[in-house]
């Protein structure tokens, strides 16, 4: 029987010894149990509708409907599962998080990276849900951060940039800093809307940027309004700011 609070997985592979072995290894961890298991896209479709997991552990290269198709459609889902994908090739890792992808494991999985990547998509699958919620109750989302004060809530709106530093976020926001255990990723992913990606370590609140400038040396950054200052673009995520500058203005 699983624990009363554990939450559910659904193990996505082609093979069952595959399957078999990373039940075993999600059964191992505390707070989790497997509630099924699917053996194509189809299947795993099908599962999703069936028994509504809080996680997915995916596979890719399945015969059929392939695992990137099937995360294609499960990104669709008004409350999708926290997505982990876990196969033997390492090219898809940039797909992988163009569907929303938490992690991207590679077989033979490990069970400390496994227990890791569940608590991210745990932690991602709260702030999804927060956002709902927040999003019902009020005009104005707000972002619940844990801090040594307790639970800090914090405008969406008031947010001018996150960074990231070593294993912690700074989140910088009307009334200060206050440093957070989310990852980027993790409020990208949440809150689209909200923040942009403009270098590996820096979101951006959208409501801020006022332009994308080109300094003296040839390096691009974002001018933020009411005279904010400037947070640099890298070459990376250059036009991904063009773009959006050019969808607001359209």
């Amino acid at each position: 029987m699983p624990e009363k609070h554990s939450r559910s997985v659904l193990i996505a592979d082609d093979e069952p010894l595959a399957r078999e072995r990373i039940g075993r290894l999600v059964d191992a961890l505390p707070g989790y149990h497997v509630c099924g298991q699917a053996a194509d896209g189809e299947d795993v479709l099908t599962k999703i509708a069936e028994l509504n997991p809080d996680l997915l552990l995916l596979d890719i290269r399945m015969p059929g409907m392939d695992g990137m198709e099937a995360a294609e459609r499960i990104a669709q889902l008004d409350t999708p599962p926290a997505l982990i994908f876990c196969t033997a090739y390492d090219h898809y890792a940039i797909q992988a998080f163009e569907v929303h992808a938490v992690a991207y494991l590679l077989k033979p999985v490990r069970k400390e990276a496994l227990a890791d990547a569940l608590n991210r998509a745990d932690r991602v699958n709260r702030l999804q849900m927060q956002s709902l919620s927040q999003r019902d109750e009020a005009g104005d989302e707000q972002l619940a951060v844990k801090t040594h004060r307790g639970t800090e809530l914090i405008d969406l709106s008031a947010i001018t940039h996150c960074e990231a530093d070593h294993k912690y976020v700074t989140i910088h926001h009307s009334r200060g800093e206050t440093v957070t255990d989310f990852t980027l990723k993790e409020l990208e992913n949440t809150y689209p809307q909200h923040l942009l990606r403009i270098h590996r370590q820096t979101l951006v609140g959208t409501r801020y940027i006022q332009g994308l400038i080109r300094n003296r040396d040839g390096q691009h950054a974002v001018d933020l309004t009411n005279g904010k200052g400037q947070l640099p673009v890298s070459r990376r995520h250059t036009a991904q700011v063009k773009q959006w500058l050019e969808e607001q203005s359209s």
